[in-house]
């Protein structure tokens, strides 16, 4: 059998031209047809913890697939990060730039325990402004950033320089 990273590579789905002109979207959707491929990424997230996090907080929405996974595994909760106005309950929020506006997203107040730490989740590391939005979020709830896990980095739009100032533990298991 192949390596993980090349099994990634060779399933997710070039898309051009989505969702504008010039952009090589990265679909990972694929991903979720062979069950055991993602049985073997979840492992491999688990086996690159430094330690057993607390919780691990999931980024709207392809952040909540393998987040879940994750922490189901290890037996621990599962937070959901959405955008704002999107959760029942009360919440807290962060407001945060975009390249043309802002964002704001919003986490349960009682999702997070003082001095928990956390693994912040996405499918794709980007620019990180998003993740670097929802660890600004976390230590508002008091809790620690232990690391940041993603499925695929980009890494020539240099979002780890952004989450490098919350954690140094930053895996993506494929990078472009």
């Amino acid at each position: 059998m192949q390596n993980l990273e090349t099994h990634i590579k060779n399933t997710i789905r070039d898309v051009p031209d989505f969702p504008k002109p010039g952009i090589l979207f990265k679909d990972i959707t694929p991903i979720f047809y062979n069950q055991e491929l993602c049985s073997a990424i979840t492992d491999d997230f688990i086996a690159k913890l430094p330690s057993k996090p607390d919780a691990i907080v999931g980024i709207e929405s392809r952040g909540f697939l393998f987040g879940f996974l994750v922490a189901n595994k290890l037996g621990i909760p599962f937070v959901l990060v959405r955008k704002a106005g999107k959760l029942p309950y009360k919440t807290v929020s962060y407001e945060y730039s975009l390249e043309y506006g802002t964002a704001k997203i919003e986490m349960h107040e009682d999702a997070l325990q003082k001095n928990w730490n956390v693994i912040i989740h996405d499918d794709l590391l980007a620019t990180g402004g998003t993740a670097e939005a929802v660890a600004v979020l976390v230590k508002k709830l008091g809790a620690n950033v232990a690391g940041f896990t993603f499925v695929v980095g980009l890494n020539f739009l240099n979002g780890k320089n952004k989450l490098i100032n919350h954690s140094n533990n930053i895996t993506c298991l494929v990078q472009y």
